[in-house]
């Protein structure tokens, strides 16, 4: 993949490039935060379960607080 400097390159590079001669199995799927965060959360936890999330996130290459707010926000939306 070419190093694309600025968003108008990159939005360039997609428009008119021939993706399917690139090798893209090991991109991974990317959420992007864009709700500002005005309230906090303040919880207590057993140890061994705070260790678990803090392991899955690490494993998942995330913070382990980003962690936590994504399984929330995946539980809510299967309720809707």
């Amino acid at each position: 993949m070419p190093s694309l400097h600025s968003d108008e390159a990159a939005e360039d590079f997609v428009a008119t490039a021939d993706l399917t001669q690139y090798d893209l199995s090991g991109f991974k799927p990317m959420r992007f935060e864009i709700e500002p965060k005005a309230a906090a959360l303040n919880m207590r936890l057993p140890a061994s379960l705070l260790d678990a999330v803090k392991a899955r996130a690490k494993a998942k290459g995330i913070p382990y607080t980003r962690y936590v707010r994504m399984l929330l926000e995946t539980d809510v939306a299967q309720m809707r």
